[in-house]
């Protein structure tokens, strides 16, 4: 008999209480392109693993995705960092692209912070500047649900959530993200069809995440870091170690904004 991607995350789930020692985490956070190294700032890791080492799990394949996951002790809480993540584009199917997000909740957390490296089409967003997510439209086609699964998707981002986040940085603006399939970065013309459906950002990651949280009853916060101007909005080219650069060099205001969210949770 096939095993349900539930089942599968529950397998993952007790591997992981096995080498981290850890029986229940209480937050648990995707770090996107870029922003791994802001998880140095969240507070001392008792273990790191490679995703792989847990059933379900495939070895990174993007740059910038160093493919670990790390027990995190914040205070008195657990964090559970994964640090990369699964695209759809790898080509293998959504339950691969959510089954983090699955083995997080069921190792426990009941909050669930995504992030992501986003173009920013609306204007006020500079290059650098990190922006929470409000909504999203999800243009990849596809959902990581099967079945008759009626999930209510109206706040899918927890307003709790970004109201705690808009309290450790008053300045810290909202926006619609947009998920695109990848791996080729939009057209020019894509992004003026996004802009005109009222999208702020576009990436390739976080919505399918969102929504299998959802799905398993977790909050959702989301935060993009806006690493390039989107297609055609300036005129420059577009390219993928642009964006791991802005990252690194966002690293530190992006990590200590992520690490006073945390500990507000």
């Amino acid at each position: 008999m096939t095993r349900t991607p539930q089942a599968a995350a529950e397998d993952a789930a007790a591997e992981l209480r096995s080498r981290t020692g850890v029986d229940e985490y209480d937050v648990a956070l995707v770090m996107g392109s870029g922003w791994a190294p802001a998880a140095d700032l969240l507070g001392d890791s008792g273990h790191e693993l490679a995703a792989s080492d847990l059933p379900g799990f495939r070895p990174p394949a993007v740059e910038g995705h160093s493919g670990t996951i790390r027990s995190i002790r914040d205070g008195g809480r657990s964090v559970l960092a994964f640090l990369g993540r699964t695209h759809l584009y790898e080509g293998h199917g959504t339950d691969a692209v959510v089954h983090g997000v699955r083995t997080a909740v069921a190792a426990g957390a009941r909050t669930v912070v995504l992030t992501n490296a986003a173009g920013g089409i609306n204007p006020a967003y500079a290059v650098g500047s990190p922006v929470l997510i409000a909504d999203h439209l999800n243009m990849t086609a596809r959902s990581p649900l099967t079945g008759a699964t009626f999930v209510d998707l109206t706040e899918t981002y927890t307003p709790a959530l970004r109201e705690l986040a808009r309290r450790v940085d008053p300045d810290l603006p909202e926006g619609v993200y947009a998920a695109m399939p990848g791996p080729h970065f939009e057209t020019p013309a894509e992004i003026r069809m996004l802009r005109a459906m009222g999208a702020d950002l576009v990436g390739m990651s976080t919505v399918l995440e969102a929504i299998a949280a959802r799905e398993a009853g977790a909050q959702v916060l989301g935060l993009s870091l806006v690493t390039n101007i989107a297609a055609g909005l300036e005129g420059a080219n577009l390219d993928h170690e642009d964006v791991l650069a802005t990252g690194r060099e966002s690293a530190g205001t992006v990590g200590r904004l992520l690490a006073d969210i945390v500990a507000g949770l």
